[in-house]
């Protein structure tokens, strides 16, 4: 049974990277080819072209970046049988597509050159920026901790699920979130990225990271 229940996972888990490694390759292809429609390159992604300019393309990326959270949110949704396992799946889901996302930029122009090259990762509400290394940290997480909530819970395993966890889980969240967009305004302005605030950025890491091995002690 449980060599049974093991490959079952597998499969599942396997089914769950093609999906989110295609996503990325999809997404990547989508942004080259709008970056050669506007002529523009990476490396004059700053500053900012703005609506005029890009013909009224912000409001239909920001649609685009909706679609793609709805559609990582479906894959786990499918993949999990209840609340907690189906955000597992989504977090795991999300993680793959970033990380995939990056990789196939780089197979087809070479871009990011380096780890810790700036890249305008959303722009809801406002513009998120940082290194790429941050978000694919933050990638490297979702894709451990909930590819182990997953499992976990398809073994029949139960976690300590109580409202402070919660709180230090989305807390943790929001400093990090809060890291990636403090310098909207500037960016917003036409400005050049200043510095990236890794201190906030750690904070929020080490808050997340304490609240989901909380949830895991059982």
């Amino acid at each position: 049974m449980e060599d049974s229940t093991g490959f079952a996972f597998r499969k599942l888990a396997g089914t769950v990277v093609i999906y989110a490694f295609a996503m990325a390759y999809l997404e990547s292809a989508v942004v080259v080819y709008l970056q050669r429609a506007l002529s523009m390159s990476p490396s004059t992604l700053f500053p900012l072209r703005d609506q005029a300019t890009l013909g009224g393309l912000g409001s239909i990326e920001v649609g685009r970046e909706v679609a793609t959270i709805l559609m990582l949110a479906t894959v786990g949704w499918l993949a999990g049988r209840t609340s907690l396992e189906r955000l597992a799946w989504t977090s795991f889901a999300f993680g793959i597509w970033d990380i995939g996302y990056y990789f196939w930029l780089w197979v087809f122009i070479g871009w990011p050159t380096s780890l810790g090259t700036t890249d305008l990762l959303f722009l809801i509400p406002v513009p998120w920026v940082a290194p790429v290394w941050a978000p694919m940290l933050v990638s490297l997480a979702l894709i451990f901790f909930g590819l182990l909530v997953a499992r976990r819970l398809r073994q029949g395993q139960s976690f300590a699920n109580r409202p402070r966890h919660w709180v230090l889980l989305f807390a943790g969240g929001l400093v990090v979130i809060l890291s990636f967009t403090l310098d909207a305004g500037n960016i917003l302005r036409g400005g050049m990225p200043s510095p990236f605030p890794w201190p906030v950025f750690s904070a929020g890491m080490g808050i997340a990271v304490f609240g989901i091995a909380s949830v895991l002690r059982r």
